[in-house]
């Protein structure tokens, strides 16, 4: 075969079946049989880590990485990417088409992956310096693309419309400390969080959290920006299908909050004069 059509890969080998070159035989992940050894012997959490990282993790780190998905698996309806996701499933569109609205919305600057990729790019910049995150995190901005992302409205990692953290997001954050390293990011979270939420007035969100557990596993922020993409498709997926089985009449729709700039009045059948 051509070099020309030759791909390329890092971490994926395969030795093609010799009656079809198209086809593989064997597939290997970081040197690694699929189908001979990680299929049979490791768990849905170790493959993604190996994938991601290249080398086999550690029990502890495969462990983590399952309570973290367990906790982003279901944001609930309140959370603006399984929300997207609803309004396709209740719109009766395609399942691809609700997933993509979930990836589409989840990948902004309000708690979106954009969001989370600037935290975790502010926890190499500023380590465990808490003056230096009071600092950068009022100005975090360094990507000049102004076309594809606008200016942070809020510092990443708080969430601008509450005043104190919620229940539930303190405790993800008490459950998922422990798992992580006793001097890591989220320990680090942990001990300073309320120092910061009062200097900014404003609580911490789940991606600040998020982030600082994607920092402890050895991620870098364009695999924590995928990976966050990815967890959370489960909620926004059983929550597109179940609004489809109800149906438009049971979801709320916000008329009040739509003004027509340019409204034509009442429209009157043609030959019909307005008897009003």
């Amino acid at each position: 075969m051509s070099s020309d059509y030759v791909y390329h890969s890092d971490f994926w080998l395969e030795e093609p079946e010799e009656a079809n070159p198209f086809a593989a035989k064997a597939c290997y992940c970081h040197g690694y049989d699929v189908y001979g050894q990680i299929i049979e012997k490791a768990s849905w959490f170790e493959y993604l880590l190996l994938m991601f990282k290249g080398d086999r993790p550690q029990p502890r780190e495969t462990v983590f990485l399952e309570k973290i998905a367990l906790v982003l698996a279901n944001l609930g309806p309140k959370e603006a990417s399984i929300r997207a996701a609803m309004n396709g499933g209740v719109a009766g569109t395609n399942h691809s088409s609700a997933l993509m609205a979930a990836l589409a919305v989840g990948s902004g600057q309000y708690g979106g992956s954009q969001e989370l990729e600037i935290c975790m790019r502010l926890w190499r910049e500023c380590g465990q310096d808490l003056e230096r995150w009071k600092a950068r995190l009022q100005a975090p901005e360094q990507d000049e693309r102004v076309d594809i992302w606008p200016a942070m409205e809020h510092p990443p990692g708080f969430d601008p419309n509450g005043d104190l953290i919620p229940t539930t997001v303190l405790q993800a954050l008490e459950f998922l400390v422990k798992f992580a390293p006793d001097d890591g990011a989220l320990s680090w979270l942990k001990k300073h969080r309320c120092d910061l939420e009062e200097f900014f007035s404003c609580p911490i969100s789940i991606t600040a959290i998020t982030a600082a557990a994607f920092v402890d596993l050895g991620l870098d922020q364009d695999q924590g920006s995928m990976l966050y993409l990815i967890l959370r498709l489960p909620g926004a997926a059983v929550h597109a299908l179940e609004q489809r089985k109800m149906g438009w009449k049971k979801f709320p729709f916000y008329s009040p909050a739509i003004e027509l700039e340019d409204d034509p009045g009442p429209v009157q059948k043609k030959g019909v004069e307005d008897q009003s």
